[in-house]
């Protein structure tokens, strides 16, 4: 029988631990059987979350008799891991052990030097940082989960229950995996490579920056026709200067910009409105339905349909229930 070891560790996420240990203790064989045995282990009995204390029934020796080491994201109030966790994963690793992260986990496997040299991925809100932090990481922002083989990475909480799929479609095939997302009430395979739909805010711009009214401006004016040297002139400058100064003070080109709170305006039409993406096209300034879907997909990682799809009944939900 396949061993996961889940590895809990001071401010453990609850939602990460909780989400494999459901989803393997839950999958069966044909027959059957149990496909995993799941164990929860942690570098002490009693292991802190931010909301309540839980005790687990194995230590790190857990790792060297594993198959599977998933390692749950942790709270912004975590310590650093310890050099026994770090040396308990890099061990495991060396020994060919699968090792996993569900979301902010991976800063746990690349200070471990697990990731060095390849792909991951973590949450969208961290990848900047995580990038930052271990520069010999290959970060990808905006998709589900990233297979290296013996290592693997996800994104947000939610992807981590793909990336499990995924693990069980792996180890035992399409069908046993089909019959855990059915009793997961998820789909095997999300739409697209990307699912962290995220919401693309602008590059912060210092308080009492001079290019403030025409931001605002710009946000006035989406549905019209926008050009550098329309921008330039109400800035007073010459487009090259404008230009330079739109960086300094952004660190985005004006059109860069421009496209980017497009995408924002059709991102928010989609949740809340009814209209037709012809309309919405128009109505953020694209200048067609297919100059639209492209420049999304390329922003968002999906369709503005499977984006409405996921989020605009979301809305109308809460409307009703509220």
């Amino acid at each position: 029988m396949h061993t996961v070891a889940i590895l809990a560790l001071d401010h453990v996420v609850p939602f990460d631990m909780a989400t494999p240990m459901e989803v393997f203790g839950r999958t069966r064989l044909p027959d059957g059987r149990n496909a995993y045995r799941v164990r929860v282990c942690g570098e002490t009995p009693d292991v802190r979350t931010d909301g309540f204390a839980l005790r687990v029934d194995h230590g790190l020796e857990a790792l060297a008799d594993a198959d599977t080491v998933i390692v749950p994201g942790r709270s912004e109030r975590a310590a650093p891991p310890s050099d026994r966790v770090l040396a308990a994963l890099r061990e495991a690793a060396a020994a060919g052990t699968r090792i996993v992260s569900i979301c902010v986990g991976a800063f746990v496997l690349a200070e471990a030097g697990l990731l060095d040299g390849l792909r991951a991925t973590t949450h969208w809100v961290a990848a900047e940082l995580l990038a930052r932090t271990y520069p010999l990481v290959e970060v990808e922002p905006d998709v589900l989960y990233v297979d290296n083989g013996q290592i693997l990475t996800s994104a947000g909480a939610a992807a981590g229950l793909d990336l499990c799929l995924h693990l069980i479609r792996r180890d035992y095939g399409s069908a046993v995996a089909a019959d855990a997302a059915r009793l997961s009430v998820m789909p095997l395979e999300r739409e697209g490579g990307q699912a962290q739909f995220i919401v693309h805010r602008h590059p912060p711009v210092p308080q009492g920056s001079t290019l403030e009214p025409l931001l605002q401006w710009i946000e006035d004016n989406l549905s019209h026709e926008v050009t550098l040297g329309t921008l330039a002139t109400r800035s007073g400058m010459s487009e090259r200067t404008f230009s330079r100064r739109f960086r300094e003070q952004t660190g985005s080109t004006p059109l860069q910009w421009l496209l980017r709170a497009r995408v924002r305006r059709a991102q928010y039409l989609l949740e809340n409105s009814d209209h037709t993406i012809e309309r919405i096209a128009q109505q953020a300034g694209f200048g067609s339905p297919t100059a639209f879907r492209e420049r999304f997909r390329r922003v968002v990682g999906t369709s503005p349909q499977a984006y409405r799809s996921a989020f605009h009944g979301r809305r109308v939900a809460e409307v009703a229930f509220s």
